[in-house]
């Protein structure tokens, strides 16, 4: 009786302890779960980081990061505005199957309410959830970032604002007033510091579990405004305000990675950075060698600079060429985090993990596509082609032609016909834009495209100048 009982204490004990070391790997599997990080700049041109050439602007502490990390080469976001951009990110699909195809103009803009952000999916895998900076992705109740997957938002709803306390923007119920949640708040300061501090106090709050932070801030879009300290640092510069801008904004993302530092957690932090699109026109940015900047279909529109790093998993210091788009970022930090997704949720963006891991090969895309209004464009593998109503479609191989000043779509008919198929296949899938931009903005882009499909330069690019410009028509 003694021995039996000792054998059933035995087996017991190691039923008792094999339940807890079981019980203790969950736990453990919960606490590796990497931290998530997205830091989205708002117009930065393609060649203005240290990380991607510049020898201009200084931005020592990105340029570490990236170092860190895998530069991507073939990097590219879904639109090339603010908006549009944003909702492909937020979702991880083509944003115009929801019908956010152009920038937002009014109250009725926003993301389609069954659309899954990725702040709701990782909030749903157990992580905390921070947005800060810049949002322009609906300013109506239902629609804001604490009622799309954010525990915590601390910026400003609009698509843009003033980097100082402003009286005209800083009043309640203007989308452009700084608010913490639903209150609105003040602040001191540059605000570019201001969103880097409240990133920082959020990881502080939270670095005893996984977060997901969404860093945008508006830098360096326009007004383009620097405090005087910064605009003393380059004194005389061809691109003073802009770099004094850099700077600050390099200095933001400085304090965020040194608290992850300090607090133990950059290695396990799965960390993106990129631009919302090309370079804009009016901020000094430079997109060189590409063709094109903010708002057309050119390289310059949306191949953007891109890097992701996590020091725990990936090896850095190394570049990555195949075809990359900024949807991909929705599918990899679910993957990192190993939530799941639902049957009925249907990405177009893919985990780069296996990519970034070397288990796989080649590039995450064999295709890409864009479209705004009457302008669109299509990537298969190394060709593109643009297509704008009213116009022959372009075509270049950006293999041999990245600057896209050669056109082979009379040369070679027959590619030029299966690529304008596969765009008109994809967009069969697509919903018609629930807004556009208005007949000027409309008449500008399409302008701009014609110059550059001619390989002129560009004659209007905002407003101001296209009045001019029918001024002098009629009077000629």
């Amino acid at each position: 009786m003694t021995d039996l009982y000792r054998l059933t204490a035995a087996f017991l004990a190691i039923l008792i302890v094999g339940t807890a070391c079981s019980t203790n790997k969950v736990t453990d599997k919960e606490a590796t779960k990497p931290n998530i990080v997205v830091v989205l700049i708002d117009d930065a041109g393609y060649a203005d980081f240290g990380f991607m050439g510049c020898q201009d602007l200084k931005t020592p502490n990105i340029d570490r990061l990236a170092a860190s990390g895998v530069v991507f080469t073939d990097a590219h976001v879904s639109a090339t505005v603010c908006g549009p951009s944003r909702a492909g990110i937020m979702t991880g699909r083509y944003q115009q199957r929801f019908g956010f195809e152009c920038n937002p103009t009014g109250d009725s803009c926003f993301i389609d309410s069954n659309e899954l952000s990725i702040a709701s999916a990782l909030k749903e895998a157990g992580y905390k959830t921070g947005a800060f900076g810049k949002w322009h992705l609906g300013d109506q109740p239902g629609y804001r970032p604490n009622e799309r997957g954010f525990d915590y938002y601390w910026g400003f709803l609009a698509g843009g604002r003033s980097y100082f306390p402003n009286e005209n923007q800083d009043v309640e119920g203007d989308p452009r007033a700084i608010t913490e949640n639903f209150q609105q708040v003040s602040f001191d300061g540059y605000l570019t510091d201001r969103l880097g501090d409240q990133a920082v106090e959020f990881i502080d709050r939270n670095k005893e579990q996984p977060f997901f932070i969404y860093w945008a801030p508006n830098a360096v879009h326009t007004p383009m405004e620097a405090t005087e300290e910064d605009l003393a640092l380059f004194e005389g510069h061809p691109r003073q305000t802009l770099a004094a801008m850099t700077w600050a904004l390099d200095r933001a993302v400085g304090k965020i990675v040194g608290k992850l530092t300090t607090e133990g957690l950059l290695e396990n932090t799965l960390f993106f950075f990129l631009s919302d699109n090309g370079g804009a026109h009016n901020n000094q940015s430079s997109n060189k060698p590409l063709k094109g900047f903010k708002g057309n279909k050119f390289e310059g529109g949306h191949r953007v600079p891109f890097f992701v790093c996590w020091g725990a998993e990936v090896e850095g210091g190394r570049t990555f060429e195949g075809l990359t788009s900024s949807l991909d970022i929705y599918a990899t930090a679910m993957d990192a985090a190993g939530a799941e997704r639902s049957e009925e949720q249907s990405l177009d963006g893919v985990s780069l993990i296996p990519y970034l891991k070397d288990e796989k090969q080649g590039s995450p895309h064999g295709k890409l596509f864009w479209r705004k209004d009457e302008m669109a464009a299509v990537r298969l593998d190394s060709m593109k082609l643009i297509r704008v109503k009213r116009l022959p479609p372009v075509m270049y191989n950006l293999s041999e032609n990245l600057g896209e000043t050669n056109d082979l779509a009379s040369g070679l008919p027959e590619i030029a016909a299966q690529m304008e198929n596969a765009l008109e296949n994809w967009e069969k899938e697509l919903m018609e834009p629930l807004w556009t931009e208005g007949t000027t903005w409309d008449t500008i882009t399409w302008m701009i495209h014609q110059d550059l499909m001619l390989n002129r330069a560009v004659r209007v690019k905002e407003p101001a100048q296209l009045k001019r410009f029918k001024q002098e028509l009629n009077h000629e």
